[in-house]
């Protein structure tokens, strides 16, 4: 083949579409182990960021009223950041879509660490901002998994479940940072928070190319709404109940004197909502996704009932691991239904993620109410 035949010129078409393996998928597995990679980090500063911010704000909050606002002002960044993040994934594509999250989680988490030392309440927020902005971008981790996975729901279900990590090695990491940052409470895990961003933004600069843009059939961006309507509301009220009992866990965990057991109930809390992806990807028969979402939502009620009950660290690291159940299977079956009948649009995809956390933010400033 001549050099001039891979210059573009008119009259001749191109293929722009991505190699097609012989089970009709896209051939991106290195994407998918990149993309399962950055999520297990992302997910690992979300657990150092939630574990911080209750007892940070309770802290330095001036007034009582005050100190579920940098918990709540997380997930404020994590909504603003849903439609943008998936309308940068088109335009520019999945590495620097990423990197840029990352980037905000990296100056979020200085910003926090910064904001512990110096005891400042209004950098807390802000950098609790940053940092959901982070984790907002990092949410489309599992969407851009979708494409990948054409004949089947494998690489959905691997991305998400990779972060089971996260919650495997964040209590020894926490432990790690925190001793490092001894006499300062609670620096080290905003400085490990901002270093797995680092992390993070490493491997999103690896993810290979991909050349292929999506094809605007739609009449309008918002057309075929209907298919996601209960998908979202459902997965919106899971993640309310999710954000509102967590946000309350470590308050009342302190307030029984069980303080120095936190971290320990979130890390189970954190593996719980995401080892479930793991064992749906070893079923031999995929179950229906209405199912999945419908089984989160009773041991959703499961941890309600028992955290309004709980007053040992079992009782509590039990409601927060049913929670994290509940909240996986919720938020994997609504993912998988809103795919089952083809990709979304772009900003229905957003609108998605964007009601997601939106209900998240409602449930986080409900939090000081819990109890």
């Amino acid at each position: 083949m001549s050099t001039s035949s891979a210059i573009p010129r008119a009259g001749r078409l191109d293929c722009l579409c991505e190699p097609i393996d012989a089970a009709g998928g896209t051939s991106d597995h290195g994407g998918t182990a990149l993309l399962a990679a950055a999520f297990a980090l992302s997910v690992l500063s979300q657990v150092f960021t939630l574990t911080i911010l209750p007892i940070a704000g309770l802290s330095l909050a001036p007034a009582g009223a005050w100190a579920t606002l940098p918990y709540a002002a997380f997930y404020a960044g994590a909504a603003l950041a849903s439609l943008p993040a998936s309308l940068l994934l088109d335009a520019f594509g999945r590495r620097a879509a990423f990197s840029l999250g990352a980037g905000l989680g990296i100056a979020g988490g200085l910003l926090t660490a910064w904001s512990l030392l110096q005891w400042q309440f209004t950098g807390l927020v802000l950098g609790a901002l940053w940092l959901g902005i982070a984790s907002g971008f990092s949410l489309f981790y599992r969407h851009a998994a979708a494409p990948l996975g054409a004949k089947g729901t494998g690489p959905v279900l691997l991305v998400f479940g990779a972060a089971t990590a996260a919650g495997l090695l964040a209590p020894s990491l926490a432990g790690l940072a925190e001793s490092l940052a001894v006499p300062h409470a609670m620096v080290g895990m905003a400085v490990a928070a901002a270093l797995a961003h680092v992390g993070s933004l490493g491997i999103t600069a690896l993810l290979p190319h991909r050349r292929a843009r999506r094809i605007r059939t739609e009449a309008s961006p918002l057309q075929g709404w209907r298919r996601i309507l209960w998908p979202t509301l459902l997965a919106a009220l899971a993640w309310f109940a999710m954000t509102a009992l967590m946000g309350a866990t470590p308050i009342a965990m302190v307030g029984c004197g069980l303080g120095e057991a936190v971290s320990g109930a979130i890390a189970w809390h954190v593996i719980a909502m995401y080892a479930p992806s793991l064992a749906l990807a070893g079923l031999p028969k995929p179950i229906r996704p209405l199912r999945i979402a419908l089984g989160g939502g009773v041991l959703l009620s499961a941890a309600a009932a028992i955290f309004l009950l709980a007053a040992t660290t079992g009782a509590f690291t039990l409601s927060a691991a049913l929670l994290g159940i509940g909240w996986s299977l919720v938020t994997m079956g609504t993912t998988l239904w809103i795919h089952e009948e083809g990709e979304p649009s772009r900003w229905l995809l957003g609108i998605h993620d964007g009601m997601l956390l939106g209900s998240a933010l409602l449930g986080a400033m409900a939090a000081g109410l819990v109890r």
